[in-house]
C-alpha cells in the first residue's frame, strides 16, 4: 500500500493533467469534425473543453510548485550566497502558502454562493459548483506541494546541501 501512496505522491498531478488534457483534445477534435464534416456541433462541447482546460491549468500550477518550475527571479538568488537560497525559497513558499490559504477561503465562499443560488452551466445543465471546485482543488494541491517543498528545504539546510532549484530555464 505504501508503494501506491509513493507513486501517487510522485505522479498525481501528471495523471490528472493527462486526463484533463486528453479530454480537451478529444472534445475539440470531436467538435471540429462534427462542425466541418457534419455541419453540426453540440452545445456541450465548448463547455466541457473549457472546464477541463481550467482544471488542467490549476492542477498544472500545483505540478509547477512541486517541480519548482514557476516564475521566479533566479538572478536575485545568484547575487546571494548559496547557503541563503534555501531560506529564500522557504520564505517564498511561506508567502505562497498564505496566499493559497486566502484563495481557498474565498473560492469556497464563491462555491457556496453558486450552490445557494443554484447556478448551472447553460449547455451541460449541471451545477457550476463542480467547475468552481477547480480553484480550491488546485490550491489544496499547491499547499500539499508547498509543505513538501518547505520540508525538503529545511532538510537540505540542515544537511548543508544546496537548495533544490527545480527546472531552470537557463543554466
Amino acid at each position: 500500500m505504501s508503494n501506491v501512496w509513493k507513486r501517487l505522491d510522485a505522479d498525481a498531478e501528471r495523471y490528472l493533467m493527462l486526463v484533463f488534457y486528453c479530454t480537451v483534445v478529444f472534445v475539440i477534435v470531436n467538435e471540429v469534425v462534427r462542425r466541418f464534416v457534419f455541419q453540426y456541433s453540440s452545445l456541450w462541447g465548448e463547455e466541457v473543453a473549457r472546464y477541463a482546460f481550467i482544471y488542467l491549468g490549476w492542477v498544472g500550477a500545483a505540478q509547477a510548485v512541486r517541480e519548482r518550475a514557476h516564475i521566479r527571479f533566479d538572478t536575485v538568488l545568484e547575487l546571494l550566497p548559496r547557503r541563503w537560497h534555501g531560506y529564500v525559497y522557504i520564505f517564498a513558499d511561506a508567502v505562497t502558502l498564505i496566499f493559497a490559504g486566502i484563495a481557498i477561503y474565498w473560492s469556497l465562499h464563491t462555491i457556496s454562493t453558486v450552490v445557494e443560488f443554484g447556478a448551472a452551466a447553460p449547455a451541460l445543465r449541471i451545477s457550476m459548483a463542480w467547475f468552481a471546485c477547480a480553484v480550491p482543488l488546485g490550491f489544496t494541491l499547491m499547499i500539499w506541494r508547498l509543505l513538501q517543498s518547505i520540508r525538503r528545504d529545511i532538510q537540505d539546510i540542515r544537511a548543508g546541501r544546496d537548495a533544490f532549484k527545480g527546472a531552470l530555464l537557463f543554466d
